[in-house]
């Protein structure tokens, strides 16, 4: 039986109210999703050098696959099975000659933090989709601690703080370091599902997600960190999530 909304969809995978759930099912979600709601035409935005999924996991399921970014330079490092499309998400689609209503399922991991007009880019994916067609985006929230202060700091001090802390982000590698602006990185319904229905959509869930593991080298910070976000959870405190699903259907 096909789920009457998104939120019901969403229940149906029980997730949990750490963040680890979240990076740990995420393929599982879009799965899921393209299973149950007979979505075929994925388009991945941002997927760059490193889409969701692999050629030999899409092959199986006769999906077809594209994947967008912004930059031609992440593009040529994608797998040569999958279709590619350069546009920017947030850009004007007409002038890049992107047609409307070709994709079923739109989905993005770490990307919205980047864009710096996501309303923009939720009205872009509405016209992308065709009807019946199903978007969702993972992204990190504020006003979590390591987000914020990464939206506060200039870009050349929080990229040597990364660089020092995790040996595989850079440039060099397959995790490359993008500066980003968390325009409308929130969880709150209350703030996001207007914006979300000016950009055309009426089926809406966020799934909010507490806790990180960017204190995980600072034993006493992290057992303290891990105890408010667990309060904060149990009281839905959407303030201080780290991360969202938002799920939306045309």
């Amino acid at each position: 039986m096909t789920p009457a909304t998104l939120t019901s969809a969403m229940a149906t995978l029980g997730p949990d109210w750490h963040s680890d759930w979240a990076w740990d099912h995420y393929k599982d979600v879009v799965a899921s999703l393209s299973r149950e709601l007979g979505l075929r035409r994925f388009c991945e935005i941002g997927g760059g050098r490193d889409p969701l999924f692999t050629p030999a996991e899409i092959a199986p399921l006769g999906i077809d696959y594209t994947v967008n970014d912004i930059s031609a330079r992440e593009l040529e490092k994608a797998p040569k099975a999958f279709r590619t499309a350069c546009f920017d998400i947030a850009g004007d689609l007409s002038a890049a000659g992107i047609a409307p209503a070709q994709y079923d399922l739109m989905f993005s991991r770490m990307v919205f933090e980047h864009v710096r007009d996501v309303e923009r880019a939720w009205t872009n994916v509405h016209q992308l989709l065709a009807p019946g067609g199903v978007a969702l985006a993972f992204f990190p929230t504020l006003y979590a601690l390591p987000f914020v202060a990464n939206h506060l700091m200039p870009e050349w001090l929080s990229g040597g703080i990364v660089k020092a802390f995790y040996a595989n982000r850079g440039e060099a590698t397959d995790d490359p370091k993008f500066p980003a602006v968390y325009d409308w990185c929130f969880s709150s319904e209350r703030r996001l599902k207007p914006m979300l229905q000016r950009a055309g959509f009426s089926d809406i869930h966020i799934q909010p997600f507490w806790g990180h593991r960017y204190f995980l080298r600072l034993p006493v910070v992290r057992q303290i960190d891990d105890a408010l976000n667990a309060r904060a959870a149990r009281n839905d405190i959407r303030a201080l999530t780290s991360y969202a699903y938002v799920l939306v259907r045309k």
